[in-house]
């Protein structure tokens, strides 16, 4: 059933290196953090004072720091017939086809990007140019869910000057 009316599939990327290099960074201080909390002595001098509260705070800074850690990697991007939606580190975009002029990865860049129709950019952290190609099939779903939302587009007349 590939025909012309077939809907293109829904695209979906994440950066797999990313979150891997950053599940291992988590793993680290999350055993580190245990460690130190567990080497800990339970001491008492005239100075400082450690007790097992303070081996829980330092193991729970750990694990809290090892999270914060992962959550560095939730960046994705999500697109289908309707339009796009991206949500990088603290931003989440939904967008319709209809906003998007573009969707951008430069060579040198190390991340895609999506020209917008009104001259802005943005950013598109899930496509990092280190997933090589996971992330030019990303792409390539994208620029097709994008031309084929834009085909009943109606033809716009020439502009005097082009950007």
């Amino acid at each position: 059933m590939s025909g012309p009316h077939a809907p293109l599939p829904a695209v979906s990327a994440v950066p797999h290196r990313l979150r891997l290099l950053l599940a291992v960074v988590a793993g680290v201080v999350a055993v580190v953090g245990l460690l130190v909390a567990l080497s800990l002595p339970s001491t008492q001098n005239s100075v400082v004072a450690y007790g097992p509260v303070d081996q829980i705070a330092i193991a729970g800074l750990g694990l809290a720091l090892a999270a914060g850690v992962l959550l560095l990697g939730r960046s994705r991007v999500d697109a289908d017939e309707h339009g796009v939606r991206v949500r990088n580190l603290a931003v989440h975009h939904e967008l319709p086809w209809t906003a998007v002029r573009a969707v951008r990865f430069e060579r040198k860049s190390a991340w895609g990007s999506l020209a917008l129709e009104n001259g802005d950019e943005i950013s598109i952290h899930a496509l990092q140019a280190a997933d090589g190609e996971r992330a030019v099939r990303a792409v390539e779903g994208l620029r097709a869910l994008h031309a084929a939302a834009r085909a009943k587009d109606p033809v716009r007349p020439p502009l005097l000057y082009e950007d």
